[in-house]
Formats: structure tokens, C-alpha cells, sequence
């Protein structure tokens, strides 16, 4: 869930692959040459304090071999959103906008997984409120920003304790507002993921109400457009990049000050409060195997019972393995 996340230069990322994807797909289009890759522009979307400050933060932007576009997003929902329209061509979210994404057809593909500290993961209260455990919100209004990491922890808590969300008022709110809401007392609780958990309970003196322990499955995900990924150069870059956000995300774990201090600067959060979220310990790739598939599609499936999502959704189908190898490799070197 938020923006979770130093290298050598990859010229294994570049090599061609001849292996199809995960899902039947047609081949994976040829890897183009270092001469072809310079003509291509990457469209990132990024949340604020995400995958462009670790890259730097790493220094790992240097001596791409494509030229980068950013764009920043308030929430997985409209990053996905733009990767569907063809706006951008990737970008990564946590493990419900996906979700939705594939509920209403958009064409993207999930390529790349991370894990991280689902403690961190919360549903708050401010620090008077007289609400003691999830039960205790039945009638209550929790804010949250649909479609994201921290809906689907609030939908699994609320079911772990006898709740649906029919038993509840949902106020779909972004993170900004929502934390407006929340210190105004607009709200009851609210479900959010770090750093703002962090910041509600270092500057709002939030109370955690439940945390994400059996509630979420921790993951990230590293998402690209279809469009992009079936244009031979667009795939070479996404190839590279996916590999320099996995060394990122290792290089953030063993350079835990190094990353909150470059957090805090690019996004203007406290130090303490990008410490705070940084020593719960952020995003660690994994492999993008059938048992990540099948955590998504338990929650998925949650959503459906809910009658959240209008109808049932085929994670499976929208996974795309192609650059297993080369993040396999990665994970392994560091």
C-alpha cells in the first residue's frame, strides 16, 4: 500500500526474450537495441514520496537509457485509471486498485510484487474517541479512499469481526481529506496506510483501533499498460525499470535513514514521521507467483460478496510474467 519502495547498470534487463506471457498471451514483442532505446519516453505515474524519490533517493535514475515522464497521482484508483487511457504507461499501487482496475476491463497488467509491514496498514481513531474495537463501529462513519490498499484492509477487518460494510457509513475521501476529516472529528476512524498512519499518530495522536494482521496481504504492485508493454521499445524499458525498482526497494531496506531523510524531503513530511514508517520496515519484492495471484483473488472475491465490484474478477488474468527472470535475478544480486 503507499508508496513503499541503487544499482548497477542492467544490461542483463535488455536482453531479449522470447517467452510469452503468464496468461496465453501472444509472444512478448523483441527487446529493441541501446541506439532504439534512447528514442523512447517512459510515462511514470507516481504517488507523491513514491517510486521517483527512492529511485533517487538510490540512485538509480542515472543512466536510464530511455528518457522518464512523471506524473503524480493522489491514489492507485486514477493512476490505474491513466494507465488504461493510454496516459502513462505504468506506474505501482497497492493490492486493491488492481482489483477494480480489472473489474472494469481496464487494459493494464500487473508485471511486478512487492511485501510490506501490513501493521502498518490501520484502522485509526483520534485519541478521545470512546470506540474500543472494531465492533464498536457499527453505525459509525469511517473515512477511506475507495478502491485503494486501505478499503480492502477496512472490508477483511470488518468481516473478522461479524461487520460488512453495510454495517457501517463509508465516506470515500482521499488521503488529504481524509486527514483533515479525521483531526476535525468529521469522521469517526479511518483507514489509511503509512506514511499517513505514521503522521496521524505522531502529530493527531491517533489511536489504532486494528491493523492489517490478518486483514491484508501486505502487497504492491509495479502496473503497466498493455499498450505499453506490447511496443517492443516501451517493453524494454518497462524491463529496466521494473529491475531498478527492485534494487530500490532492496537498497531502501539496508539505507533506512538515507531513505527517510529523502522521503521526508521530497514529499515535506516531518522526519520523525517519515522515520516512523520507514523503520516499520517498506517494501520488499517478491515473486509474482500463484500464491500472490490467489491472495488477490481472495480479496477480490470479498469485493464481489459485497457487491462492491458489479461482477466476479479473473486476477489471473491480469498478471504478466514476462520479466520474471530478470527481477528474479535482481532480487538475487542486490
Amino acid at each position: 500500500m503507499f508508496w513503499r519502495k541503487g544499482m548497477a547498470a542492467v544490461a542483463a534487463a535488455l536482453a531479449v526474450s522470447a517467452c510469452s506471457t503468464a496468461t496465453g498471451e501472444a509472444p512478448v514483442p523483441a527487446t529493441v537495441g541501446a541506439a532504439d532505446l534512447a528514442k523512447v519516453t517512459l510515462k511514470v505515474g507516481d504517488q507523491k514520496g513514491g517510486v521517483k524519490s527512492l529511485l533517487t533517493a538510490a540512485n538509480l535514475l542515472q543512466g536510464t537509457p530511455y528518457r522518464i515522464e512523471w506524473a503524480t497521482f493522489t491514489s492507485g484508483p486514477p493512476l490505474l485509471e491513466a494507465a488504461s487511457a493510454g496516459a502513462i504507461d505504468a506506474g505501482r499501487v497497492g493490492n486493491t486498485p488492481p482489483i477494480f482496475a480489472a473489474a472494469a476491463k481496464a487494459k493494464i497488467k500487473v508485471i511486478s510484487v512487492s511485501r510490506s509491514n501490513v501493521e502498518r496498514e490501520a484502522v485509526l481513531v483520534p485519541p478521545d474517541s470512546p470506540l474500543r474495537d472494531v465492533a464498536s463501529l457499527r453505525g459509525r462513519t469511517i473515512g477511506v479512499a475507495k478502491g485503494t490498499s486501505a478499503h480492502g484492509q477496512l472490508l477483511n477487518t470488518l468481516h473478522r469481526n461479524g461487520l460488512s460494510t453495510k454495517d457501517v457509513k463509508l465516506s470515500f475521501l482521499q488521503p488529504s481529506e481524509a486527514y483533515a476529516a479525521f483531526t476535525q472529528h468529521t469522521i469517526d476512524a479511518w483507514a489509511i496506510w503509512d506514511p499517513y498512519t505514521a503522521q496521524a499518530q505522531l502529530e493527531a495522536h491517533a489511536r489504532v483501533l486494528a491493523d492489517g494482521r490478518g486483514a491484508s496481504n501486505g502487497l504492491g504492485f509495479l502496473t503497466a499498460s498493455t499498450a505499453a508493454l506490447a511496443d517492443p521499445g516501451k517493453n524494454s524499458a518497462l524491463r529496466d525499470f521494473a529491475v531498478r525498482v527492485v534494487k530500490a526497494q532492496k537498497w531502501a531496506d539496508t539505507h533506512r535513514e538515507d531513505w527517510a531523510q529523502a522521503w521526508a524531503k521530497e514529499t515535506g513530511l516531518k522526519l520523525e514521521v517519515a522515520r516512523k514508517a520507514v523503520e516499520a520496515g517498506r517494501d520488499l519484492p517478491i515473486v509474482l507467483d500463484d500464491a500472490v495471484v490467489a491472495s488477490e483473488q481472495q480479496l477480490a472475491d470479498a469485493f464481489t460478496d459485497e457487491k462492491t465490484l458489479p461482477g466476479t474478477v479473473d486476477f489471473a488474468a491480469f498478471v504478466d510474467r514476462r520479466f520474471g527472470p530478470d527481477l528474479d535475478q535482481a532480487r538475487s544480486n542486490g
